[in-house]
């Protein structure tokens, strides 16, 4: 449980600070135009990668107390 909460935590912030790295590992493929991620993206991507990186530090907080 502790491996997958620090995972969480590190892809987590991945997503927050280099939405822009994750677009081009996962998405530039599909587009043929495309040489940066939308504004919508990169904020979707960034407010998901908050969540995932609290969830993580939920789980590293929850092995700690119990």
């Amino acid at each position: 449980m502790g491996f997958i909460s620090v995972l969480l935590v590190l892809l987590g912030l991945i997503m927050l600070f280099r939405p822009s790295l994750l677009w081009t590992v996962t998405e530039s493929w599909k587009s043929n135009d495309a040489t940066e991620p939308s504004d919508l993206y990169v904020w979707s991507t960034r407010f998901g990668g908050s969540i995932v990186a609290l969830a993580g530090l939920g789980g590293v907080i929850a092995i700690w107390f119990l």
